[in-house]
């Protein structure tokens, strides 16, 4: 047998049609949720909201071949190179066979990081150095748009990025659907608001905290990519329109449903949204609802210190916004999925009769094993950031304080991507929210 014997070969155990002889309807979208955590959350609320059919996939899906029962992949948000491990390479070569054979791809900000060509290489894109972005940028920012379906119903151009990378275009085949403009208002650099930017003076900040912060470096850089990968499509945003009670954001998504699954008007999501009652469901047995409310009271409790230590605040209703040099983001992943799990479990429309209690039960006793001892060394690690705080500053991968660097070292590991205690901790809390939402 011959390459390309081989290749038609494994493309037909991977597609269904081959066993029955004929094309099934392929489902709307697959959402990727390995590695996602805190931007799976947001974008699987945000679909919600804007009534859009999805489905929720796992790396090993993808490479058992499931894609070929879609029309579109849609990856969220996360670390680019933890998703490519996720997938491992026979992963990352069925996404680029879905594409290739006419499947589309929407990538937004770790999604889209996840289509360059450092990864799995779908567009002729790459990303910018560290050195050469504004990576700490966050907020509102308004952008000029080409031509596109998908800004139908969009008027005034504003969205939000979060922290977003900078892509480099290599190919004059990819089409910039969106430039950066001006920063609004209520935006962010690092933990630097554009009003004290603008008085203290971006240079001598950009000089002061070693990186570049001035958002005006941003104007004209590209935000959102097209292009094609063999017969597909591939869209490409550092906007995050799956930014939840986003109105500009969801009438994106909308578009973008109908432009790259060819779909007229989408069918209504699959599951509805859980509706929180605020309590625990009486009939959840009394220790579970019992390590709940443990589980949901020590996060709690770790965020307040953090603010007693004036180290943050509730920017939005996800995430925080912190001081620099201090993991905000990781306390904001885990506060904002516990969270998620009891609405899940204390939602009116789920019916619990069938659910495996003994399973829920001991997926809360490993997150309580692995919590408390973690909220503890965090908030002595807290408490040491706040007093250093107080003389000096942090960088978040650096300090001269061993203890400091220590028990970040411990917690986090020692990359910006999660790593550490705080790794193994999340992916338990993610199986369980992912267990209860696939049940």
């Amino acid at each position: 047998m011959n390459g390309d014997e081989n290749i038609l070969a494994e493309r037909t155990a991977d597609d269904p049609r081959s066993a029955v002889g004929t094309a099934p309807e392929k489902r709307h979208c697959a959402l990727l949720w390995d590695e996602s955590f805190l931007w799976g959350i947001m974008a699987w609320r945000a679909l919600q909201d804007a009534g859009l059919p999805f489905e929720l996939l796992r790396a090993e899906e993808v490479r058992r071949g499931e894609l070929v029962r879609y029309r579109m992949l849609f990856v969220p948000g996360g670390w680019a190179s933890n998703k490519r491990v996720a997938l491992g390479e026979r992963g990352c070569g069925k996404i680029r066979r879905f594409v290739e054979d006419g499947g589309s791809y929407l990538g937004i900000c770790g999604g889209a990081g996840l289509a360059t060509r450092e990864e799995v290489a779908l567009l002729p894109v790459r990303r910018k150095s560290s050195s050469q972005r504004v990576a700490s940028f966050s907020g509102g920012i308004r952008v000029t748009t080409a031509e596109h379906p998908i800004w139908r119903g969009v008027r005034t151009p504003v969205f939000t990025a979060w922290w977003p990378s900078q892509l480099a275009v290599d190919d004059p085949g990819v089409r910039t659907l969106a430039a950066y403009e001006e920063a609004q208002p209520e935006a962010f650099s690092s933990d630097i608001s554009m009003e004290n930017g603008e008085s203290q003076g971006w240079p001598a900040l950009e000089t002061r905290y070693g990186i570049l912060l001035n958002p005006e470096r941003l104007r004209g850089e590209p935000a959102v990519l097209e292009g094609r990968c063999g017969r597909g499509k591939v869209v490409l945003s550092m906007l995050h329109f799956d930014t939840p009670g986003d109105r500009n954001g969801k009438a994106v998504l909308r578009n973008l449903w109908r432009h790259l699954t060819a779909a007229d008007s989408p069918a209504p999501p699959a599951a509805d949204n859980p509706a929180p009652s605020g309590e625990p469901r009486p009939d959840l047995p009394p220790d579970i609802q019992a390590m709940l409310a443990e589980i949901r009271a020590s996060v709690e409790d770790l965020v307040a210190a953090g603010q007693s230590f004036m180290l943050w605040d509730w920017r939005n209703s996800f995430l925080l916004r912190w001081r620099r040099g201090v993991r905000g983001l990781e306390y904001s992943t885990l506060f904002v999925m516990v969270r998620e799990i009891q609405t899940l479990l204390t939602g009116d429309s789920r019916d619990f009769g069938d659910f495996d209690a003994v399973r829920l039960r001991g997926d809360l006793r490993e997150i309580r094993q692995r919590l408390f001892p973690f909220v503890d060394r965090a908030k002595r690690l807290l408490d040491r950031e706040g007093r250093y705080l107080q003389t000096g500053s942090l960088t978040p991968l650096h300090c001269d304080d061993r203890e400091i660097q220590s028990l970040r070292r411990d917690l986090f590991g020692s990359a910006m991507s999660h790593g550490g205690a705080f790794k193994c901790l999340i992916d338990a809390v993610d199986r369980l929210w992912f267990g209860l939402v696939r049940v």
